[in-house]
């Protein structure tokens, strides 16, 4: 075990690993030889000496009384007081001793044991430097190509040093990949299979995806002048987000659309046409949900325990409600609440009746 630091430093410099890191990682695979070796019951502790650059074995034993019972089946663990004091004179009950082992006695097995053990770690500790890695990187955006493409139509796609999985679930409607397409997709999760190892799930039906992307596309985003509050989306048809501006120069709506609708469209054609609708979020829920609500025109929002109330006009309700119940579906999840939407009957309830005020709702839902 000669110069162990420097196999220690070319190992970490090949693997790109810690080096206090590897250096604990090859004193826990000796350790484990040892208890391979000369038996599980017995404790033992690894040392680096940095002077020397070598590797050192100890076997740790327990002090105790000298009539102590352990003693005579487990002589290899215990060593008696009297015994221990012609080591250490200042050693009492209670107290440990070690011995050093001397590797070169190991023997072939031995080695065999060690180098397995050093393998199996190393390749633990590069699993869990990677795993840590892609863990902080959920929810961010990748480019992979196309591996595979299995029977149940899950997508393998290759990116860095992993390869990361698409369920079919997680594509969106009508997609069709092939071996060899190039794949842009948001990591929704990462954790470590005992069969496959490390697991990094991507996802292009995310609305963590659609706010990857508008990062992409829109420099505001990006260099945080705009802040995405909150988003939804029902994948392939369209989406809401909600926008705050950090500026007092710049129109979130404005800017992520771009002009002529160049950057929202852009985003769109990535998501196979998906409407994006862009709102000005607002710290107020009733403004907020109001404007979520658009194309409707709505009269007045209540929220009681946590549900918004909507009174509107019958002829807005179709709007509110949209196709197939997408846009109250999608306002709904934008918002964080159930909605209940109530149409507007001319003077029969004064609570849902519009403001008499001609500025009063312009005042309420245009501004804060």
């Amino acid at each position: 075990m000669e110069k162990i630091i420097d196999i220690i430093e070319s190992i970490a410099h090949e693997k790109d690993l810690n080096i206090e890191d590897v250096k604990n990682t090859v004193c826990m695979a000796l350790t484990k030889t040892a208890k391979k070796i000369y038996g599980e019951d017995y404790e033992y502790e690894t040392i680096i000496n940095t002077e020397t650059k070598t590797l050192n074995l100890f076997q740790k034993v327990l002090v105790v009384k000298d009539d102590d019972e352990r003693l005579e089946d487990e002589k290899d663990k215990y060593t008696g007081l009297t015994e221990a004091k012609e080591e250490d004179p200042g050693v009492e009950v209670g107290d440990e001793l070690t011995y050093e082992l001397p590797l070169d006695n190991l023997g072939r097995t031995a080695a065999s044991t060690l180098q397995r053990e050093l393998e199996f770690h190393i390749q633990r500790l590069l699993e869990n430097q990677i795993f840590d890695k892609y863990k902080n990187m959920v929810g961010d955006s990748i480019f992979g190509t196309v591996t595979r493409v299995d029977n149940e139509e899950t997508t393998f796609v290759e990116f860095d040093e992993v390869r990361a999985v698409m369920p079919r679930k997680n594509r969106i409607k009508g997609e069709i990949f092939k071996v060899g397409d190039v794949v842009k997709a948001v990591i929704r999760k990462v954790f470590i299979d005992k069969a496959q190892g490390i697991y990094v799930e991507i996802s292009r039906t995310s609305p963590k995806f659609l706010e990857a992307l508008l990062a992409l596309e829109v420099p505001e985003i990006k260099d945080e002048l705009i802040t995405i509050n909150s988003s939804a989306r029902i994948p392939g048809e369209r989406a809401k987000i909600a926008l705050t501006s950090l500026h007092p120069n710049i129109d979130a709506v404005g800017a992520t659309v771009g002009t002529k609708g160049i950057r929202i469209n852009a985003v769109s054609g990535e998501l196979h046409g998906e409407n994006i609708d862009c709102i000005e979020y607002s710290s107020i829920p009733e403004i907020f949900i109001s404007r979520a609500l658009s194309p409707a025109i709505i009269s007045n929002v209540k929220v009681v325990d946590g549900k918004a109330i909507v009174t509107l006009p019958a002829d807005q309700k179709s709007k509110a409600i949209g196709k197939s119940g997408i846009n109250i579906r999608l306002t709904s999840m934008l918002v964080g609440m159930d909605i209940e939407l109530v149409e507007l009957e001319g003077g029969s309830d004064s609570s849902t009746e519009p403001s008499k005020d001609p500025n009063a709702l312009s005042n309420l839902f245009g501004g804060e």
